[in-house]
């Protein structure tokens, strides 16, 4: 008897995401491929590089009227669904648009949007930054209110609070910097 030839799984296809965070100016956005059957889990490792966030807030996605995220065994916070089995394509449900909001204190809502589908083979790695444009805020900046603040504060050398944001920060900023080599590179550890 000939046993049947178990033929290899076609590779999922690819979603190219635009990702911007809201409410800040000059706009600070991403361009990333990722499989349609990245984890939400995974999703949030992705948006965290290519982002710029260091990971160390909660977050929370909303899509298709549903929230997710990592369920507090304690019970604190609004209830969310778990996020780490959970697929980008089943979550979406059709839908081309969702949010992503990390720590919940300085409120960074990022608008994600499915530009459209790729083939499986389209990048080089994957997930991978395509483009984007302006760093990221600091983390504990104090949300939007307090990134303005901050980038008025290490522009002018005589502004009261020059000296403290320059220690506080620590080395320099240029809010203007986009990084993609750098961004692919820590990528390539996020296994999808």
């Amino acid at each position: 008897m000939v046993k049947p030839v178990r033929l290899p799984k076609p590779a999922p296809d690819l979603l190219l995401l635009h990702i911007e965070l809201k409410w800040i100016e000059p706009v600070i956005w991403r361009r990333v491929v990722v499989p349609e059957t990245i984890t939400l889990g995974r999703l949030h490792s992705v948006i965290q590089i290519a982002m710029g966030w260091e990971g160390g807030h909660l977050h929370e996605f909303e899509i298709a009227g549903e929230n997710y995220g990592i369920p507090d065994p304690d019970g604190w916070g609004p209830p969310v669904n778990p996020e780490a089995r959970k697929t980008l394509i089943r979550a979406l449900q059709g839908r081309k648009t969702f949010h992503y909001l990390y720590d919940f204190g300085d409120s960074w809502d990022h608008r994600i949007k499915v530009v459209k589908t790729l083939p499986a083979m389209a990048c080089p790695q994957v997930p991978y930054c395509l483009d984007g444009a302006n760093a990221c805020p600091p983390e504990d900046v104090g949300g939007g209110p307090g990134y303005a603040e901050f980038l008025e504060a290490i522009a002018d050398p005589k502004h009261s609070e020059h000296k403290s944001m320059v220690e506080w920060y620590g080395q320099d900023f240029d809010p203007t910097v986009f990084e993609r080599e750098r961004i692919n590179q820590w990528l390539k550890d996020v296994k999808v």
